[in-house]
């Protein structure tokens, strides 16, 4: 297939070390952390209203985990096709690449950000944001004046006997194997958990051809019932789900609803799920379980706030609807500390359309310009719903009873339900942090956020944030280079 014409602008190579750091000359007006809808949105409003803009993204080309779409080397014509809403991140694409030939705004994509500190004391004082930059792990600090946290969101992932088989993926990686591989999970893909993720991801896996035997939600949709004022104020999202069950009619995909994968089987390759109905707690119910047999299981109870840069920064927090950890913000999008704003999915699971907008109201609340009504206005309908949404699809605490004591709940030291249990019951565990400083549990390469959820569930807490100096994995070389000005230093 012949390339499309590409609204998305050339990735930025890392800039030349200046000080040893790689730190930009001047100082931008704002920071934007995160390329998807919420950072794309805010950058590009930023520099519609005359402020210089660094907008620094881990990924390679802008768009997010939402807008993920395949590199132009493989040659898609309509990469269009596997998104919702497209035209608004082109639109919002083509702004980006007039702004950085303009020279208003600096895209450093493959940039992670790693820690975000204040050179001075005082409130007013310059951000210096520390990066890493591509796989090289070039050490890069961006300053700014003010800085916005877009930094989206992780899979829920609550496990289950037989989750750790190949061929078990998450429900948004498999939309992500599809939109930017153009690949699929399998040829006979179950999808499963809890969410309208599902449904969109069901929809989509069937529409490039995979045979999807059921949709297994673990909610009911009469959860919804007790927010009919929300739902009404959302014509549009009321229509966006009518779409997408037409789609599993269409392709003759069952949808069952209160039931989950309980265990999944094979040898060397998930081979079947094993589907129970679950009571109101989500407890399963004897004799409900049937097996269905399948060669991958894409399965997520919805998406979790990624606050590590917030936390890091002493942001507070409250715990959404969903039951994750969100930031608190105000009106204009402030965090609980002077010259952070933030948008998206950091201020609870909300979708592109509330992040868009969101993003371009943390942008005129920096510039000092006023916030339009209707754009406000927008944002609570959305939030309304996003609430809404994230109530019914809570997972209920009878969740653990399909664990076994031998299932591994944390993947990366291996640690089983069984180990995690005796922790709580034995050794006096009460919260996630004593369960990790018992177990190893969350101690891994993904630092928790694969078990988190389900290690606070099982130690009977809420799954709060942690506060970490460091938001990923940085070299002890990148460490021990930074200047020693009282500043840098995370």
């Amino acid at each position: 297939m012949a390339p499309s014409s590409d609204p998305r602008p050339a990735r930025t190579a890392a800039p030349a070390p200046g000080d040893g750091t790689g730190a930009v000359a001047s100082a931008a007006d704002l920071a934007v952390v995160g390329a998807g809808p919420a950072g794309l949105a805010a950058a590009v409003t930023a520099a519609d209203l005359g402020l210089r803009v660094t907008l620094l993204d881990a990924g390679d080309r802008p768009g997010g985990q939402y807008y993920r779409h395949p590199a132009p080397e493989l040659g898609a014509e309509r990469p269009e096709a596997l998104h919702h809403g497209w035209a608004a991140f082109a639109s919002r694409a083509r702004r980006l690449r007039d702004h950085e030939r303009a020279g208003r705004i600096r895209h450093l994509a493959g940039h992670h950000v790693w820690t975000v500190v204040r050179k001075d004391e005082d409130a007013a004082g310059e951000w210096h944001l520390h990066a890493l930059a591509g796989p090289e792990e070039q050490a890069v600090t961006v300053r700014a004046r003010a800085v916005l946290l877009a930094t989206g969101a992780y899979e829920r992932q609550l496990p289950f006997p037989g989750w750790t088989l190949p061929g078990v993926v998450g429900a948004g990686g498999a939309q992500a194997m599809l939109k930017a591989g153009l690949v699929l999970p399998g040829r006979r893909v179950v999808v499963a958990g809890s969410g309208p993720l599902l449904l969109a991801v069901a929809g989509s896996l069937a529409a490039a051809g995979a045979a999807v035997p059921a949709v297994v939600e673990a909610a009911s949709y009469t959860g919804y019932a007790g927010r009919l004022p929300a739902l009404l104020r959302n014509p549009a999202k009321l229509a966006e789900g009518a779409v997408y069950g037409g789609a599993l009619v269409r392709h003759g995909i069952r949808l069952l609803t209160r039931h989950a994968v309980v265990e999944a089987h094979g040898t060397d390759r998930v081979e079947a799920a094993t589907v129970a109905r679950l009571d109101r707690d989500w407890r399963p119910v004897p004799g409900t379980a049937r097996r269905i047999p399948c060669d991958a299981l894409a399965v997520g109870h919805g998406l979790v706030p990624q606050l590590e840069l917030a936390t890091g920064l002493g942001c507070a927090t409250r715990t959404t609807a969903d039951g994750t950890a969100a930031l608190v913000l105000d009106e204009q999008q402030r965090t609980s500390v002077t010259g952070i704003w933030s948008a998206g999915e950091t201020g609870g699971i909300g979708g592109a359309q509330l992040a868009l907008a969101e993003g371009e109201l943390a942008a005129r609340s920096i510039a000092g310009r006023p916030l339009p009504a209707e754009l406000v206005r927008r944002r609570s309908r959305l939030r309304a719903f996003a609430d809404a949404m994230g109530a019914a699809h809570r997972p209920g605490t009878g969740w653990t009873g399909w664990l076994s004591d031998d299932t591994d709940v944390c993947r990366c030291e291996e640690v089983p339900a069984g180990l995690i249990r005796e922790a709580v019951a034995d050794l006096g565990a009460t919260d996630a942090r004593t369960v990790k400083l018992l177990t190893r549990a969350g101690m891994g390469w993904c630092q928790g956020r694969m078990c988190g959820q389900a290690v606070a569930a099982l130690a009977g807490c809420a799954p709060g944030p942690d506060r970490r100096p460091l938001s990923c994995p940085v070299p002890l070389k990148v460490l021990a280079e930074l200047p020693a000005d009282g500043g840098t230093a995370p």
